[in-house]
């Protein structure tokens, strides 16, 4: 089956006709099936008996749907689809605007704010959500709530109240006549359906879009995992989340043993129902689960150097973090050690300026990760870090204090970057690796990387930053898939605890310590924070000749 090309219109209608009938999963969340005779819209993946063709109207987005009068299906749950990663991705302004949406930016601002967020006219944005979903940008953000309230009522044992907080209503009287009018049904009549709670935690499927790679995903993560703050097995991620008033956590594992409800498990406990989504959100983020993998491989295959990777790893997925400066953290710690360094030194980071949980949440998550407040006047020397390293790990975080940089997902890739290259000791590297990591952007590339830069030639040379820029233009707007492949397929050969030649940032910063120039050496963050990426070993000497290209 032919995969749709154009993420400007519907599918063509053969092809949704055909993935209907077949009930293809690669297909669910990029279109759905609404029955004109029963008034009520489906997955491409619902189980009931196919409607005859003559009664099908295909529809973008769910919202569109439901604002040409149609209810979700009970049966196949459309609140489970997976969300269209090609309009959550990326700097387009339909991205960025429902990036804003899924942060409950209208819950709380104006379309007339949204639109000047994103420097465009109301009716500009309007009209470019009428020509690309279907449906308006508040028509979105209710049809958004309202199924995440469906989720919670079907999967969970929560109070109503509750569902209606965690949905992202005020009032309980509201949320009420929003259900109501939207699903000609009370809240309550799908408390009358049969639960699938049977523990304290509140348990929900985080669908996705296969093939999907856990395994992969888990192994990244493990090589990475900061004891005391989040612990993965071979089955699952766990970690510490909240804050030091109110802290919780989770875990993440498959919702069946062989992936065939292409879902991951999300075990959650402690956590406050109006913070709810945005854990939800975040873990889509984090996990990648609104890829849409045959779109991505289809641009990356025109390529002859990554078309059999694709073909080997068709679910890898690009791995992100739970938290932004802690990304950041973490990356600058690694620049300069081993795997094992960068995990000591990380950990005694954690415990030495984290918040220690009075009761621990079993093995392995007792602390929450510092705060920029927590770091911002800290001397990290008295940790082992050099001075160079400790001084950028405080001015990152007083410049996230005082928002000179942040993790705003709607700003653009160029936007990002060149606000964090202009502080001291983070140069395009730095910036590009979080750009992947913090905020999950499929095009970040850091070209300077010495593994890919190697890997990309097939005969033993190094290609030039400029160089492999020019030929990772064709990959635009997938660039980072690139680089995860790459660097998984350089990390088979050597192993996972190889260590990463990337260049360092040398800003004026980082090149001198104790008021003495040093050579630049080779940063590690790879071997530590990209153990399940990373790529051949490369010589001490090799390292300290690396230089970042600013």
């Amino acid at each position: 089956m032919d995969h749709p090309g154009s993420h400007e219109s519907l599918p063509d209608e053969r092809v949704c006709e055909q993935a209907r009938l077949s009930r293809d999963a690669r297909f669910d969340g990029l279109f759905f099936t609404a029955v004109t005779s029963t008034r009520i819209y489906c997955r491409p993946v619902c189980p009931a008996p196919a409607p005859k063709p003559v009664n099908v109207t295909y529809y973008r987005h769910a919202a569109a749907a439901e604002a040409a009068g149609f209810r979700p299906c009970l049966r196949c749950r459309p609140e489970l689809s997976p969300a269209d990663g090609a309009w959550r991705r990326g700097d387009e302004t339909v991205a960025r605007a429902l990036k804003l949406i899924d942060q409950g930016w209208l819950g709380e601002r104006s379309l007339t704010d949204l639109a000047a967020t994103l420097n465009l006219g109301e009716r500009q944005l309007r009209r470019l959500f009428h020509d690309r979903l279907g449906a308006s940008p508040i028509e979105v953000h209710g049809t958004r709530r309202l199924l995440f309230a469906k989720q919670l009522l079907t999967e969970t044992r929560l109070p109503i109240t509750e569902v209606a907080l965690a949905a992202g209503f005020g009032s309980l009287s509201r949320f009420n006549t929003s259900f109501r009018d939207s699903y000609r049904m009370a809240p309550r009549y799908l408390r009358k359906q049969k639960s699938e709670a049977v523990s304290e935690a509140v348990v929900l499927r985080l669908p996705y879009r296969p093939p999907y790679d856990f395994a992969a995903m888990l192994d990244f993560l493990r090589g990475r995992a900061l004891p005391g703050v989040e612990r993965v097995d071979t089955d699952s991620y766990a970690r510490v989340i909240g804050d030091a008033a109110a802290p919780g956590w989770l875990r993440v594992s498959r919702w069946d043993a062989d992936g065939q409800s292409h879902a991951l498990k999300l075990e959650l406990h402690g956590a406050s129902p109006a913070r709810m989504l945005e854990i939800v959100n975040r873990l889509r983020r984090m996990f990648d689960l609104d890829a849409d993998p045959l779109v991505i491989a289809r641009a990356l295959s025109q390529d002859p150097r990554l078309r059999p990777l694709l073909r080997k790893r068709p679910g890898l997925r690009l791995p992100s973090g739970w938290d932004g400066y802690e990304i950041a953290v973490r990356a600058v710690i690694g620049q300069q050690v081993s795997v094992a360094a960068a995990r000591t030194l990380t950990s005694r980071l954690a415990l030495r300026y984290g918040t220690a949980l009075a009761t621990p949440f079993g093995e392995g998550l007792a602390h929450l990760f510092p705060t920029p407040e927590a770091l911002v006047d800290a001397d990290l020397t008295e940790i082992g870090l050099t001075r160079a390293r400790s001084q950028t790990v405080v001015t990152i975080s007083r410049s996230l204090l005082d928002g000179r940089v942040d993790f705003r997902s709607e700003r653009t890739l160029e936007d990002f970057v060149a606000r964090w290259v202009a502080l001291p000791g983070i140069g395009p590297w730095t910036a590009q690796y979080m750009a992947m990591r913090a905020l999950g952007h499929p095009d970040a590339f850091p070209a300077e990387d010495l593994v890919l830069q190697k890997a990309v030639p097939q005969d033993g040379s190094r290609m030039t930053a400029k160089a492999l820029s020019a030929r990772a233009e064709q990959w635009r707007p997938w660039r980072a898939y690139a680089v995860i492949q790459l660097w998984k397929d350089s990390m088979a050969e050597v192993g996972k605890n190889a260590s990463v030649g990337k260049p360092a940032d040398t800003s004026a910063a980082s090149k001198r310590t104790n008021g003495k120039r040093t050579a630049s050496r080779q940063p590690s963050t790879t071997r530590a924070a990209d153990a399940a990426a990373g790529a051949p070993a490369i010589s001490t000497k090799t390292r300290l000749r690396s230089r970042n290209a600013a």
